[in-house]
């Protein structure tokens, strides 16, 4: 714990500068007043703050899509990390090898994966998996049956990112959107694929939602253009087609790759769910800053370029959600292990992700990864104890606000009473920062239970009619 501390008060120095810039990230972006965020909610109607890893990279090149890991793999992540959510990434591949041809074997094996997750309390979102459109281009996703390059060269380059811009992946992306033409069929297809995936799945309650498509590229049409041109048209049409099948899970929309992961605007407009009652749309925006993105350490200058564009990022999430009219879900961020500074990124994320008070998942859960979370024998990575932090896992009511001080080891969790919601506040207290549990100040009376297996405690309070609750909790000393 003291290492913990240590670590963090170093950061303060580092970070000082730009301070202020959190601060300035408010809760009504548009300036039109209040704005309710909406967040994904249980059975019970609690708000659940989604935290966990992406599972996992080595699906994208393993011969029957499945990620390197075990039941046991799955047990240790929820015992070290106290995570509780996973973003699954499948692929189109996969799914589809063949023209309306669906892998049933493979959506078995998918689902056994999900099980494993299930015995260990975790909520899963499916995610469609994608980058260079697919392997036949040098990445992963679409199957070679539906790549269309057009005989253009699409030799992969260094740093990777720029083959993006090479003519046969371009002109791929082009005949998916229908840029090039109006044939449907490629899109067609790819909806059929995840109507079959969300039918399979419908009433897995384990799964939470379907992530449509990772990180989209508008090959040749690219900005506002194509985000309420070819993919808003996309999503609508997946959304209607995925609701003949599935109307109780959470569909998931991202935003532009690239321009948005580094803080600047989307244009993705609302989009209609045919589904009875309220809409249950979200929205997946990825984070990748470019100074760290490119290789960059998280020092010296780099930190104050790093942080302008994680506090435009926040600013534009913000806005974009309010205009869906939907919770929030980080789908993928990381650090460099490699990088000695990589542990305050973390940390200032985290604190940066708790202000906004929305979940995320973390690249990734690979052995190896640069990511850090674990070796390449499987133990715990360098950046493994700070990415295990304390967090309220189901806030009973609406939330107005929570932090955890990394200094005091102090979480503080704020919500307020909604009709019909009921069950316990759940917070997950790491053993590193809280060896003997939590020592509970709130303003009103409680019950408690503390879980030493888990490392939860729960907090079930009475309801306060238009008040609301303020927790702290610190370790027991």
């Amino acid at each position: 714990m003291a290492e913990r501390v240590r670590r963090w008060l170093v950061g303060l120095v580092v970070i000082a500068c730009a301070a202020a810039l959190l601060a300035a990230v408010g809760p009504s972006p548009s300036g039109k007043g209040p704005w309710h965020e909406r967040f994904i909610t249980d059975a019970q109607g609690r708000a659940l703050i989604l935290y966990g890893l992406d599972t996992s990279a080595s699906s994208l090149t393993s011969a029957d899509g499945m990620p390197k890991l075990t039941q046991a793999d799955v047990a240790n992540e929820s015992s070290t990390l106290g995570t509780d959510f996973v973003r699954y990434l499948i692929q189109w591949q996969q799914v589809e090898p063949e023209p309306g041809v669906f892998d049933e074997a493979y959506l078995a094996n998918v689902a056994k994966r999900v099980a494993w997750y299930q015995a260990a309390g975790y909520h899963v979102l499916l995610d469609m998996e994608q980058d260079l459109y697919g392997p036949a281009l040098g990445g992963s996703g679409a199957p070679a049956w539906a790549t269309d390059s057009g005989g253009l060269p699409a030799q992969v380059q260094s740093p990777w990112e720029l083959t993006y811009v090479q003519p046969g992946v371009v002109h791929a992306y082009d005949e998916f959107w229908g840029t090039r033409s109006d044939d449907p069929q490629l899109q067609q297809q790819y909806i059929a694929a995840w109507t079959r995936v969300a039918g399979y799945f419908a009433k897995n309650r384990a799964v939470i939602g379907y992530d449509l498509m990772s990180q989209p590229w508008g090959g040749s049409i690219e900005g506002p253009a194509f985000e309420t041109g070819p993919l808003a048209t996309f999503y609508q049409k997946a959304i209607d087609a995925i609701r003949t099948v599935d109307s109780s899970h959470w569909l998931f929309v991202e935003p532009e790759a690239v321009s948005t992961d580094r803080g600047l605007p989307s244009a993705l407009p609302k989009l209609n769910d045919p589904r009875t009652g309220p809409a249950m749309i979200g929205y997946a925006p990825q984070l990748y800053p470019e100074p760290l993105d490119s290789g960059g350490s998280y020092s010296n200058s780099n930190v104050f370029l790093t942080q302008r564009e994680l506090a435009s990022w926040a600013i534009q999430v913000q806005r974009t959600a309010e205009r869906l009219d939907a919770p929030i879900l980080l789908g993928s961020w990381s650090a460099n292990a490699d990088d000695g500074y990589a542990h305050l990124y973390v940390d200032y994320v985290q604190g940066l992700l708790n202000q906004l008070m929305i979940g995320e998942a973390y690249w990734s859960n690979d052995p190896g990864d640069l990511g850090g979370v674990w070796t390449a024998d499987g133990k715990p990575g360098p950046l493994n104890d700070v990415i295990a932090t304390a967090y309220p896992r189901a806030i009973a009511g609406q939330p107005v606000a929570f932090s955890y001080d990394k200094s005091t080891l102090d979480l503080n969790v704020q919500w307020t009473d909604l009709p019909g919601v009921t069950g316990s506040t759940d917070l997950y207290l790491p053993p590193s920062d809280f060896p003997d549990g939590g020592q509970i100040n709130i303003n009103g009376p409680y019950t408690s239970h503390w879980d030493p297996a888990t490392d939860v405690l729960s907090i079930t309070v009475p309801k306060l009619p238009g008040g609301t609750h303020v927790l702290d909790v610190t370790p027991n000393s």
